[in-house]
């Protein structure tokens, strides 16, 4: 895959497909951001049309985020490589790690053109941060790219973010043996920060036939995306933590994990479609 300095610049517009919709692109509409085209807006709408909720889902998994971050700074952590960060939106990865700790070092990683035009003015310009071009599918290509072997010291704990970026990754693209790879590379204390969609309903919320239809729906729009959506169930989102021991609450709908406010209801949570958890390597 192509590396970028740390400004991230570099690509044409011709580089930019805008002939099918991405999915960075459409989250980006789903979180009211302006950075999106025609084609990713179209199909944005026909997911919200099926699943009117997927913006409360976008905007839930964005505070876990948030949340999981602080976490991992409050815990010590200095180093964060964020994969998957799509189109940057304020506050930023780097942005709420800097609140509790002025240090923090991120290197932000995406395989869409647009985020990498974008990371020079809002992900790149503060110092200590850092941008490559590459697809989580190549681990190796992320921890041996200049830009994350002059961020990070591989000595010390880092906090590895994959928010909402594996169920673009296929059964036979072996999501685990991905994050296995990327665990492999960081010592102990090291933070796993991940979530992925599902299509299962919340636990004691009974699934109705529009439940279905709507989440069929959703992956349908997916397929004439640049990636298709997996959607995965709790019992398959767990294994992918591997090595890193679940910390309290362990694997939940994005909303539960350690709340700052009020706790959703069963309505509310079924509607929120994505499990999150970190974890701790020993």
């Amino acid at each position: 895959m192509i590396e970028h300095s740390m400004s991230g610049q570099g690509f044409s517009a011709e580089e930019i497909d805008t002939s099918r919709p991405h999915p960075a692109r459409m989250y980006d509409y789903y979180l009211g951001g302006w950075d999106n085209y025609e084609v990713d807006r179209a199909a944005a709408e026909r997911v919200i049309e099926v699943h009117p909720q997927v913006r409360l889902s976008a905007r839930a998994n964005r505070a876990f985020l948030h949340r999981a971050v602080r976490e991992a700074v409050d815990s010590g952590i200095r180093q964060i490589i964020d994969i998957g960060t799509g189109i940057p939106t304020s506050p930023n990865t780097h942005e709420v790690a800097r609140e509790a700790a002025p240090g923090v070092r991120v290197a932000y990683v995406d395989n869409d053109p647009i985020v990498a035009t974008h990371a020079g003015a809002k992900l790149t310009h503060a110092g200590g941060t850092g941008f490559v071009h590459a697809d989580v599918r190549e681990p190796e290509t992320i921890l041996d790219s200049p830009v994350v072997q002059d961020l990070i010291d591989f000595r010390e704990p880092v906090a590895l973010l994959l928010v909402a970026v594996l169920h673009f990754v296929k059964d036979e693209e072996d999501p685990a043996g991905i994050v296995a790879a990327l665990g492999r590379a960081l010592p102990s204390g090291s933070r796993l920060v991940l979530s992925h969609a599902t299509e299962e309903p919340y636990e004691g919320y009974a699934a109705g036939r529009t439940d279905v239809q709507a989440r069929d729906g959703v992956v349908n729009v997916y397929k004439n995306a640049t990636a298709a959506l997996s959607l995965r169930g709790r019992a398959a989102v767990e294994p992918l933590f591997g090595d890193f021991e679940l910390l309290d609450p362990g694997l939940v709908r994005v909303p539960l994990w350690r709340p700052d406010g009020p706790v959703p209801d069963a309505e509310e949570l079924n509607n929120t479609i994505f499990y999150g958890g970190v974890g701790c390597k020993k």
